[in-house]
């Protein structure tokens, strides 16, 4: 009697993980050595991939971190959604969701994206690839903020303030790029949980 071989991995299964190895690589990669370090070669090999392998998947390096910024965007809100479901038994505090806002914005996916951001302000074919994905997260964030916070956006001044809240966390993650800012941050994600609760008539 011989030994069955043991099923193959279906093609289409392997092209999905190399394609999924590629884009966290890419997104490690951003974060970690930023746009001029982030090449397909280098990407590959952190993927532990071919470059061949890597370019049937990526033709260019702005193919590859484009997707890769994509698919970290997904993450960080689902991440998001994660946390909140985590919370459903109760609404979260208005202290809760800050400060899950501001650990997504020092993420190191924010950190990827945020690198990405710095190239496309001088790269105009890449701007064109950010800026529609960008409005996207954006307009994602400030939904499920919405909607942790229990805000009424009919209120005059509701929109505007779940906005600052918005601006506030993503200049919080960019002070934190060059040193560790977490202490800062905490006490003005504290005293920021109570303005807010303030401007939602809480």
């Amino acid at each position: 009697m011989t030994a069955q071989a043991l099923p193959r991995e279906p093609q289409q299964d392997r092209s999905r993980a190399t394609r999924r190895r590629l884009l966290e690589a890419a997104v490690g990669c951003l974060a970690s050595v930023g746009w001029a370090g982030t090449t397909v070669a280098v990407v590959a090999e952190r993927a532990g991939v071919s470059r061949g392998a890597a370019q049937h998947h990526f033709r260019t390096r702005e193919e590859l971190v484009t997707a890769a910024v994509e698919y970290g965007s997904d993450v960080r809100m689902a991440q998001m959604r994660e946390r909140l479901d985590a919370l459903a038994d109760h609404r979260p505090s208005t202290l809760d969701v800050v400060t899950l806002l501001g650990e997504m914005y020092t993420s190191p996916l924010f950190r990827a994206a945020l690198q990405l951001w710095v190239a496309a302000s001088s790269d105009e074919q890449l701007r064109a690839r950010i800026v529609p994905l960008e409005a996207k997260v954006g307009r994602e964030a400030h939904r499920l903020t919405v909607e942790a916070l229990g805000a009424d956006e009919s209120v005059p001044g509701v929109r505007e303030t779940v906005q600052a809240t918005l601006d506030l966390v993503r200049g919080l993650g960019l002070a934190d790029l060059l040193t560790d800012d977490s202490a800062r941050r905490t006490r003005l994600l504290r005293q920021w949980a109570i303005t807010l609760d303030r401007a939602l008539g809480r």
